[in-house]
């Protein structure tokens, strides 16, 4: 298979990709992400992440596979974000409570030199239980989710916040590990 580069600094993809038992190394992507989008598309999430992954790509001069990945959580068609402070990720969460709604981590692969690439993206549904406002705030003060879309991290809620999860969790954690798989394996045909 060669060379493969994540193109994240995102510990939970990294931890994520070393399940998968592949031989890789860390390149951030430099790609500035637009933050003026509100309104969810499936374009608009596999953009990002093909930029993230050109941008590493561009940058090697020998054989490589760049993983590039971003992921949104969107509620009403409309993109969460990172939240700007306590009051913010207090709102996401209050908004999110006892509600279903999706998380989309649009994924590609490019490979360098020939920018060759292939994009796919996964969607899982997450159906939060009501939470209380004592929920709410406990989960801000001791978790501090401010660089994380839609103010939660799921690998770190404690029981009791989450109905169900309908899909792949390492997409809501930031990697869905079968799409990589899928990705970077058709590359050998």
């Amino acid at each position: 298979m060669g060379k493969i580069i994540l193109g994240s600094s995102s510990p939970r993809r990294a931890d994520i990709l070393k399940k998968l038992k592949l031989d890789y190394e860390i390149i951030p992507s430099e790609y500035v992400e637009p933050h003026e989008q509100t309104d969810f598309s499936y374009s608009f999430v596999e953009d990002l992440a093909y930029n993230k992954a050109l941008d590493v790509a561009k940058r090697q001069n020998t054989e490589a596979l760049v993983i590039g990945a971003d992921t949104i959580v969107v509620v009403d068609n409309k993109i969460l974000g990172k939240p700007k402070d306590i009051q913010d990720a207090y709102d996401t969460l209050k908004l999110l409570s006892g509600r279903t709604h999706f998380v989309v981590t649009g994924v590609a692969v490019v490979k360098s030199p020939s920018l060759e690439f292939k994009i796919k993206s996964e969607t899982t549904y997450v159906t939060f239980k009501n939470l209380s406002d004592e929920q709410i705030k406990y989960y801000i003060e001791n978790f501090k989710p401010f660089d994380k879309a839609g103010s939660y991290g799921i690998q770190e809620l404690p029981d009791g916040y989450v109905e169900k999860v309908e899909g792949d969790l390492d997409n809501v954690i930031g990697l869905p590990s079968g799409l990589v798989a899928e990705l970077l394996k058709s590359f050998d045909k």
